[in-house]
Order: structure tokens, then C-alpha cells, then sequence
């Protein structure tokens, strides 16, 4: 790779951390509206606001694992075996 490659990939991974952030403040302020709604509209009722606070949680997960948990990604030198598992053997 070269010095620019690494820079974009780079820069690439911070825009990623930056939407997550913004996504999980996304994620605060929907949660506290809905808790709020619930709260003043029928707090001895059915919590129904468990439905979008645990979708956006899981829609988090999937993000947080997306950007630091999913690993390195597919490198050059598996590129190059897999291509040599391609290749007939002569």
C-alpha cells in the first residue's frame, strides 16, 4: 500500500467512527423522546418503547462490530492465496 492508500483508509475509518458517534447520539435522543411520550402518555400501560430502543440498540451492535470488531478486512496476501488456490496444478 501506498502513503495515500493509507490515508484514505485511514480517513475512511475516522468518517465511519464519526457517523457512529452520531449515530449512537441519534440513537440517546430517540430513546429519551419515546421514554418521555410513553412516560406522560401511559405510564401503567404496555412499554412499547422497547421496540425502537432495542432496534436502534441492535442496528448499533451491527455498527460498532461493522467498524471495530469485524478485523483488518480481506488483505493483499489473502488475495494472492486465494488466487493460488485458484490456479491448476500443473
Amino acid at each position: 500500500m501506498t502513503d495515500n492508500d493509507i490515508r484514505e483508509a485511514a480517513r475512511k475509518r475516522l468518517e465511519q467512527k464519526a457517523a457512529f458517534r452520531t449515530f449512537l447520539f441519534v440513537w440517546v435522543m430517540v430513546s429519551a423522546i419515546v421514554l418521555a411520550v410513553w412516560y406522560f402518555t401511559t405510564p401503567q400501560g404496555y412499554f412499547w418503547p422497547m421496540y425502537p430502543i432495542g432496534g436502534m440498540g441492535i442496528a448499533a451492535a451491527f455498527f460498532a462490530w461493522a467498524i471495530y470488531g469485524a478485523g483488518p478486512g480481506i488483505t493483499e496476501a489473502d488475495v494472492d492465496a486465494e488466487i493460488a488456490r485458484m490456479k491448476p496444478q500443473s
